[in-house]
């Protein structure tokens, strides 16, 4: 397992974090990347459940829906536990809910299903029409051309070292203040080279779908998730695997947020593959408030 004290800069360290700690039949112990954040990610605590879940699943079933809800802040300091309930196994389908314990308290629950491969019937809506990742800008580029008056706090977010490489096909959503369109496009890659272990796969689709989703439902109000007058917050996320694709190369992350209400903001994503084949959908439910509200 990878020591809490390095910080996850590269593909290495995040499938080493991902590597959980049996501590005992269906409990798991997690560790996060420290690396000065206030809470720990949702997308680890999701990747991190998930792995939970896998390992009390026989191998030849394979995740295809998850829900889950964030119920405290994490605490990025210490370990986080994963206790797993085994709901069903059935003959075709396995049920698993976990819960993440931090402080003696659950800040985080996750049901989870997983299923033998079928063929079945087959379908899918067409992958946008964006440019390729090659002709946008590269994040030295982005730095560039978009940072050099931002927030430390916004360059920061943008030029520290990740796991994948994210290219948005636009940035005017980060750096305008005008209400645009609730709909963003991202080319996601992985910073290195990616087991093909169909599991381990699955979570770093996970760790990554809370990456830039919720910021969406920001977008027609001209607010950004880096506007510290606003508390935002991820409340729920749910996600469903369609395809066994790798992802060693680039993938589109689309996404938009059909409704905001209620101090509440839904986003929903899809993960396409370079060729245009659905891999995987997401739906995500966040808190997006005036901090003076509070």
């Amino acid at each position: 397992m990878t020591r809490p004290d390095i910080v996850v800069s590269n593909m290495e360290h995040l499938i080493g974090i991902l590597d959980l700690e049996k501590i005992e039949e269906n409990l798991f112990r997690g560790i996060g990347p420290n690396v000065g954040w206030q809470r720990v990610f949702g997308g680890l605590v999701i990747s991190q459940a998930l792995v939970a879940a896998q390992r009390t699943v026989v191998a030849d079933r394979f995740v295809h829906s998850l829900h889950s809800y964030f119920l405290r802040p994490g605490d990025p300091a210490v370990p986080i536990l994963y206790e797993v309930e085994r709901i069903r196994d059935g003959a075709s389908f396995t049920t698993r809910r976990v819960v993440a314990i931090q402080h003696g308290k659950p800040i985080f629950t996750l049901s989870a299903s997983f299923q033998v491969d079928e063929p079945g019937f087959v379908h899918q809506s067409n992958m946008p029409d964006v440019p390729a990742p090659e002709t946008l800008d590269d994040p030295a580029t982005v730095a560039e051309k978009f940072l050099q008056g931002a927030p430390e706090h916004v360059k920061r977010y943008w030029l520290r070292e990740r796991p994948f490489e994210m290219r948005p096909v636009s940035m005017t959503h980060y750096v305008s203040d005008e209400p645009l369109p609730a709909l963003q496009h991202v080319w996601v890659r992985p910073n290195g080279r990616f087991p093909g272990d169909r599991a381990l796969q699955s979570a770093f689709l996970a760790y990554l779908s809370d990456m830039t989703l919720l910021d969406t439902s920001l977008f027609p109000h001209g607010r950004s998730v880096f506007d510290r007058s606003l508390q935002v917050a991820s409340l729920d996320h749910s996600m469903w695997f369609h395809s066994a694709e790798t992802v060693d190369d680039w993938f589109l992350y689309t996404q938009d947020s059909p409704f905001g209400g209620g101090a509440r903001g839904l986003s929903r994503g899809t993960i396409f593959s370079r060729s245009g084949r659905i891999i995987a959908s997401m739906a995500q439910e966040g808190l997006i408030r005036n901090r003076a509200n509070d």
